[in-house]
């Protein structure tokens, strides 16, 4: 499973995907900055540079995944949107399951 969540900058991405990794709620996150969202928040046009990560999950782990992500995210309403797999290389799905 593939869980996307963007955060403000690479520092904060960074602390909270290692922190997340280490206590196994993920397998591996990728970071990916220079996007920039563009969306409506309290009535107002808003486009902010933000940093997509893309962490690696089993799907078992989401519910638990989201919950960590909601208690350390800066954002009051993080985006948290866990896509499944149907197709994964079998080595990766076995190390992804693994860590």
């Amino acid at each position: 499973m593939l869980v996307f969540c963007n955060f403000p900058d690479v520092g904060t991405a960074r602390e909270i995907a290692g922190e997340l990794i280490e206590k196994g709620f993920a397998a591996c996150v990728n970071l990916m900055p220079g996007i920039e969202s563009i969306y409506r928040w309290e009535g107002e046009l808003r486009k902010e540079a933000e940093v997509l990560a893309v962490f690696k999950v089993r799907s078992g782990k989401f519910r638990e995944l989201e919950r960590e992500l909601l208690a350390r995210h800066p954002y009051e309403v993080p985006e948290i949107i866990g896509i499944t797999t149907d197709r994964v290389g079998e080595g990766y799905a076995k190390w992804v399951t693994e860590s």
